[in-house]
């Protein structure tokens, strides 16, 4: 049954909600919708206590490894974690408390050449079980194709049954971002909703324009109850007036019985 997964989103040491399409090196800062007063730990806690498993601890550019380090070992096992993870620090944040770390931008070249032989290396340091293939997607006139560098690059991957059946031979999961619609509180990509649900063979998790229970419930629908869900800057634990924690927290003891 779908699940909804929380996360914890970091940028500068605090946790806020980001739209992650204006994350960029130089110029002006990211459109900000929210930064929280509670420590990532307090988050890492709550979920801790309402028994929310499989969710994340992104990490949106340096600065926040301290942060992550307090969140993971408020819930050791409890999150996975992402954000700059390459072979030589993967065991290190499975150390501190990661259920699992989170790849995208490593698996490519500057260039956004897709690397056979990067993918080999982070199995082997993270080992296949342990590993989750972030795949951000950005719709193109062919279908989607997969961004990284906190989506300022596309890649040169694009998302089709074979990529998917070939990825999930080195990982334990996918987490999807549809980028045009992250962070926007605008509805759901349901094209690439149902694109998921048909062609991933392994669990994954949506994330992006999930906007309310109805839309957790939608995507249950949407996917023939195969993906799971994270909620963002629409969730009242961020700011957003659309979906409250306690529902979503609902909706999991619902979708387990």
């Amino acid at each position: 049954m779908t699940r909804f997964r929380p996360c914890i989103d970091l940028h500068d040491g605090k946790v806020k909600q980001i739209v992650g399409s204006t994350l960029k090196d130089e110029g002006a800062g990211p459109k900000v919708n929210f930064v929280s007063d509670r420590s990532p730990a307090w988050f890492a806690e709550l979920y801790r206590r309402d028994g929310l498993t499989g969710g994340h601890v992104i990490l949106l550019g340096k600065g926040n490894e301290q942060a992550a380090r307090e969140a993971l070992a408020a819930w050791p096992g409890g999150m996975q974690v992402g954000g700059g993870i390459r072979p030589c620090n993967a065991q290190e944040h499975l150390a501190a408390g990661a259920s699992h770390v989170i790849v995208t931008s490593y698996l490519f070249e500057t260039d956004g050449t897709f690397s056979e032989t990067r993918l080999e290396k982070m199995t082997r340091a993270a080992g296949k079980e342990r590993l989750v293939i972030d795949l951000s997607c950005k719709a193109t006139p062919e279908g989607w194709t997969v961004a990284m560098n906190r989506w300022q690059t596309l890649t040169d991957l694009s998302i089709t049954p074979a990529t998917l059946i070939h990825l999930a031979g080195h990982c334990a999961e996918f987490l999807i971002h549809a980028v045009d619609v992250e962070g926007k509180c605008e509805g759901m990509d349901e094209d690439l909703v149902r694109f998921l649900a048909e062609h991933s063979p392994i669990p994954a998790t949506y994330a992006g324009g999930i906007r309310h229970l109805d839309d957790l419930r939608r995507l249950d629908e949407l996917s023939s109850s195969r993906l799971d869900g994270t909620i963002g800057s629409a969730l009242d634990l961020f700011g957003g007036t659309g979906a409250r924690y306690e529902d979503c927290v609902a909706f999991n003891h619902r979708s387990v019985q």
